[in-house]
């Protein structure tokens, strides 16, 4: 495998890893503007045939650099990012409790969003 370029999809909220040109995995997120500016994670996916290679890992590590050079915090739903966050606190900063309580607020109120 070739290396991974992860790049940003903002417009479609997505957080993509491409290797040997095709989107090996991705985090899906939206962005949350109240009570907080936060990033929100809501799935983690790796396509099968990319498993293993640490994909996942860059992923999260990536959207946790992104919201800390855009000045916000990451409010992680998505189980993989809150396992990832806790293996790794010096790189991913706890959001409150508010701002988790409002992201799954927000993902609530729009049911079959993701």
């Amino acid at each position: 495998m070739g290396d991974i370029e992860i790049r940003d999809d903002r417009a479609a909220g997505r957080l993509e890893a491409v290797a040997d040109g095709e989107v090996a995995g991705r985090i899906e997120y939206f962005v949350l503007d109240a009570p907080g500016r936060a990033l929100v994670p809501v799935h983690t996916v790796v396509e099968p045939a990319h498993e293993g290679k640490g994909i996942a890992g860059s992923l999260a590590r990536e959207l946790y650099s992104l919201a800390a050079r855009e000045d916000s915090a990451v409010a992680p739903l998505c189980p993989y990012v809150a396992k990832w966050a806790e293996r790794h606190p010096d790189d991913a900063p706890a959001a409150g409790p508010e701002l988790i309580r409002a992201a799954k607020a927000w993902l609530a109120a729009r049911p079959g969003r993701f």
